[in-house]
């Protein structure tokens, strides 16, 4: 008894976990900025569906199939009633549509509400449908199991998506549809490619199935009783049990643990890209806080008239860029913590920003002994120096935080100086320099300070 139970134990495990999979991605998500979560507003409704989808215990199959090919055939033949729109035209299917099996006669086991849904998605070759690919390719990832329909030998655009819809790790099932159209001979010649050439290594061969779901008419002869015939056109009904039965099959042996997995895997996958949004973001955030308070440290130590106090002046705005780069990485951290890292990321720097601290500390003291006079001299080369140390200290504090609050099992003085190896230092100086200069230029007050030195 204990035996026969297990694996259905374990299931049911496995179907717990995916669960809190998905519930710890969307706890994940919601922990994100207000940017973050603009950003990755469709990976909330996403997760939440997938969320609803695992709790019931809805299975998903997701048709594909080029314009024509019968994919709303296919599924009306399957329901059993025009549930789906077939347009002679082709093209008609223009978003992704979601329709119930009632009639599958499959369940999840243990999941009374369980349900079987059908995914008609938009043509594989639709003219200009780069959105609708998106939405194909989302129907995808969602899906549990994958219909391919085609109605012959596969071209280079079906066999290309098919190679790309392997790739999802799903159960494909593909579907050679019109079979009314060719005799006996053909159509087994044409299962028989399909089957050991051209998707050899995509789907297995009881996963390649013959429907029609929407027969052309027959011509029939009738005879009446007293020998005189008709003729009448009839439409056959659609020949798809032999799909239905496929599938149930798929189902039927591994469609809880399709679920699951598929659940799993896509928490995973919503989890690494809400990893990697959140990374661009902050990344991008960073280095305009950085660029920033390093412009603003160049200016306001460049004007600064008095000695001493534009050093001190320059060192708040490092302590308070570090202060806000740490909030953006959704840290909390004093005045005294940031103060300290600072220190430690310029002592790390060691005889590397040497340079820039003497140029720094010259230039104060030259405007000590000018009695600030010295300030419109100094201005360029003190503030844009004083602006790459900023600079330095912003880059080494964004990579302490991108690293948990550490260096990353690195020292600091070997993260310091690979900052300082790949950082285009004329080309920060020089934009530092051009911020002077501009202010200068516009000040009203930088050019008071130019006329008295001029006197």
């Amino acid at each position: 008894m204990s035996s026969d139970n297990r694996p259905h134990a374990l299931d049911d495990e496995h179907y717990r976990q995916a669960i809190a999979s998905v519930e710890r991605t969307l706890d994940k998500l919601r922990t994100c900025s207000p940017d973050e979560k603009r950003k990755l507003h469709g990976e909330l409704h996403a997760l939440q569906e997938m969320l609803r989808k695992l709790t019931v215990g809805r299975i998903e199959i997701a048709v594909f199939g080029e314009i024509s090919t019968g994919k709303s055939a296919l599924i009306n033949a399957l329901v059993g009633q025009a549930v789906a729109q077939v347009d002679v035209q082709g093209g008609w299917t223009r978003e992704v549509w979601h329709v119930p099996w009632d009639g599958s006669g499959y369940c999840v086991p243990g999941l009374a509400d369980s349900q079987v849904v059908l995914v008609d998605t938009p043509g594989l070759n639709e003219v200009g449908g780069q959105d609708r690919a998106l939405m194909a390719s989302q129907a995808a990832q969602q899906a549990d199991l994958i219909l391919v329909v085609t109605d012959s030998d596969l071209n280079e655009t079906e066999y290309t998506a098919l190679a790309a819809l392997a790739q999802v790790n799903k159960p494909i099932i593909l579907v050679l549809n019109k079979i009314d159209l060719y005799s006996r001979d053909q159509r087994a010649r044409l299962l028989d490619v399909l089957a050991a050439e051209r998707v050899a290594d995509l789907v297995p061969p009881e996963n390649i199935v013959a429907v029609a779901a929407d027969p052309r008419e027959v011509e029939y002869v009738i005879e009446s009783p007293d020998g005189t015939q008709r003729r009448e056109w009839r439409k056959p009904a659609p020949d798809v049990e032999q799909l239905k039965v496929r599938i149930l099959e798929v189902l039927a042996a591994e469609g809880k643990e399709l679920l699951t997995l598929n659940a799993a895997m896509y928490a995973a996958d919503k989890s690494d890209r809400i990893a990697a949004v959140r990374v661009a973001l902050r990344d991008r955030r960073a280095r305009q806080v950085i660029a920033s308070y390093a412009g603003l440290k160049a200016v306001a130590v460049a004007f600064n008239p008095v000695a001493v106090a534009d050093v001190l002046g320059g060192t708040a705005v490092d302590v308070t860029m570090v202060v806000t780069l740490a909030h953006i990485y959704g840290l909390e951290l004093s005045t005294t913590h940031a103060r300290s890292l600072v220190a430690s990321i310029v002592k790390a720097a060691g005889w590397v920003m040497l340079g820039e601290m003497t140029t720094h500390v010259l230039s104060s003291s030259f405007k000590g002994l000018t009695l600030g006079f010295g300030t419109v001299l100094t201005a360029v080369p003190q503030g844009a120096a004083a602006g790459y140390g900023s600079f330095v200290v912003g880059q080494a504090a964004k990579y302490y935080f991108e690293h948990g609050s550490s260096w990353g099992g690195e020292a600091p003085k070997t993260v310091v100086r690979r900052i300082l190896q790949e950082t285009d230092k004329s080309s920060v100086l020089e934009q530092l320099k051009d911020e002077i200069r501009a202010k200068m230029h516009f000040n009203p007050h930088a050019r008071s300070e130019a006329r008295k030195g001029d006197d």
